[in-house]
């Protein structure tokens, strides 16, 4: 009855559960090889993009997202290969499939600058949004949204986004193109605070150059006076120390019954020293 028991189990084993490890087995083996293979493929891809052969990238990618569908970083490559040759609707698409597989600011902000290039500034300004919500603390979406609201005429809220990079990152370009928007409305007042900051901020900028110069110019002065000490090397001998008066140890003659005994031993101590000491 045992018998029959375990030979009905091996044969449930067989049936199902058996073909269910071979499977897992084999997929595991090709999902190896297709990391390998994908592996190969951006490394092409990459190459080819650096050395300006679009046609090879291209390839590299599309091979690579037909092994692996959900690949977003490829589609967002293959975004930027096709917006750099000027094929706006393939890029647009591109970046709105690795949008959808993976929510990220770069995608979206890459989908706001291809909208702003084909003229289409309300996509753009709210691609830029969206950018920001996920992404806040870079100064370039700002700067890119400010653009789009520019070019639609909300000048307001241009400034205010190009306020918002400056204080994340204060650079001068940024107060320039402030002053290019009171320019271009002839705000006057506004035109001679905005000169101002830029100014004050040249000056600030080179002060903190010529003190970081300074700085370097010590440190070089000071590396060069305090040259490095090097340890004397100890010097083997063969000779064999020299014992002086100091150091020997007169040692305590032992109590005996027989007094002479003592009075002949300390004479003969004294010159066995005396003789090494000379």
């Amino acid at each position: 009855m045992l018998g029959v028991f375990i030979i009905l189990l091996l044969g449930l084993y067989i049936a199902f559960l058996f073909p269910i490890f071979k499977k897992k087995e084999a997929s595991s083996d090709l999902d190896k090889k297709t990391e390998v293979q994908v592996k190969k493929l951006w490394n092409i891809a990459q190459a080819s993009m650096k050395e300006k052969k679009p046609v090879r990238a291209e390839k590299a990618l599309l091979a690579i997202l037909k092994v692996d569908e959900k690949n977003a970083a490829a589609y967002n490559r293959l975004g930027i290969l096709y917006a750099k040759g000027q094929k706006y609707n393939e890029a647009i698409e591109c970046f709105e499939i690795a949008q959808s597989l993976d929510n990220n600011a770069s995608s979206l902000h890459n989908v706001g600058l291809i909208y702003l290039e084909t003229g289409e500034f309300e996509k753009a300004a709210m691609a830029f949004r969206q950018a920001i919500e996920l992404e806040n603390d870079m100064p370039s979406r700002y700067i890119a949204l400010a653009k789009a609201e520019e070019k639609m005429g909300n000048r307001k809220a241009a400034l205010d986004a190009l306020e918002k990079a400056y204080n994340l990152e204060q650079n001068v370009n940024t107060l320039r193109q402030i002053l290019a928007i009171h320019e271009t409305s002839g705000d006057v007042e506004a035109i001679a605070a905005t000169t101002a900051r830029i100014e004050a901020k040249i000056a600030e900028d080179a002060k903190k150059k010529a003190e970081g110069k300074i700085k370097a110019r010590r440190g070089l002065l000071y590396s060069r006076k305090m040259p490095r000490i090097k340890k004397p090397l100890l010097k083997r001998t063969s000779k064999k120390p020299v014992v002086t008066r100091s150091q020997v140890v007169v040692p305590s003659p032992r109590k005996t019954s027989n007094p002479t005994t003592t009075s002949l031993r300390k004479p003969s101590l004294k010159r066995n020293i005396r003789r090494k000491i000379q």
